[in-house]
């Protein structure tokens, strides 16, 4: 199962802002330490504060902050809410024409292993991903 770059670039923006703290960091800064498109990262953040995970203010004082408790946000609910499905083969999907669809076990397998995979991720907060601020401070060169 691969995630799309949008839930990627979603973890990685509440990482970095789960880090920051209460300081407030731009698009920009936050695209620049990931180097990673600055319109990708726009798209991504306007659904995360549309979702209530990030505090957005715009203006000359304005910038980025989580929204919450870091221990509050549960990293299957994150995935969940910026991937846009998890139809892993065809028959996951609603244009299904698999004929062996009726008769074939995969479905079942592969419907636990994504079952599984959610699961693991619920049993991670943000703070847990972020419990080692120094480390993560020190990798993204940013300086307190």
């Amino acid at each position: 199962m691969r995630l799309t770059l949008q839930t990627d670039y979603s973890l990685r923006l509440l990482m970095y802002l789960a880090v920051q703290g209460d300081r407030r960091s731009s698009i920009h800064e936050i695209a620049t330490q990931f180097e990673i498109s600055k319109n990708h990262l726009m798209k991504v953040t306007q659904r995360l504060a549309a979702l209530g995970y990030v505090d957005a203010l715009r203006g000359r004082s304005g910038g980025l902050k989580l929204a919450g408790d870091p221990a509050q946000v549960c990293i299957g609910d994150v995935v969940r809410a910026m991937e846009p499905d998890f139809a892993i083969v065809e028959c996951f999907g609603s244009e299904n024409t698999c004929t062996i669809t009726p008769v074939c076990a995969l479905r079942h397998v592969l419907d636990e292993a994504r079952e599984s995979f959610l699961g693991v991720l619920d049993s991670y907060t943000l703070k847990q991903l972020v419990a080692r601020p120094g480390k993560l401070r020190i990798a993204l060169n940013i300086v307190t």
